[in-house]
């Protein structure tokens, strides 16, 4: 995960910590709103990316918001809460994909976070 957060340092211009917390984040996104069994097979194949999703994750819900969109509601909302602004999400999240694409594939990444609205346009 360490080659993604420096990539992702390098595009945004974000410091390591936020970086991290930014993926971090948006992996907790996939982890808790994607298809249980391939998320859980995309996660194998990107080392330390559960352990990342687990520590800047927490639980990704908005009471407000409700359904499926309460995670990535409340993912924005915790990014954004740092400092981090939707332009700068968008390129952590595509950053992710491609991350994850290059290591799994792109037809895993789809089946594991297709569904998820918000990041299913960068698919």
């Amino acid at each position: 995960m360490q080659d993604l957060i420096a990539i992702i340092m390098a595009k945004t211009g974000l410091e390591q910590a936020h970086a991290e917390k930014a993926t971090g984040v948006l992996l907790n996104l996939v982890r808790t709103q994607g298809d249980k069994v391939k998320v859980d097979e995309l996660f194998t194949k990107l080392p330390g990316a559960m352990e990342l999703a687990i520590t800047h994750g927490d639980r990704l819900t908005n009471s407000m918001a409700g359904g499926m969109m309460g995670g990535p509601l409340a993912a924005m909302a915790k990014l954004q809460s740092v400092g981090i602004d939707m332009g700068m999400v968008k390129v952590v999240a595509s950053e992710i994909l491609d991350f994850a694409k290059a290591k799994a594939g792109d037809q895993l990444v789809r089946q594991a976070a297709g569904n998820i609205p918000g990041l299913s346009g960068f698919l």
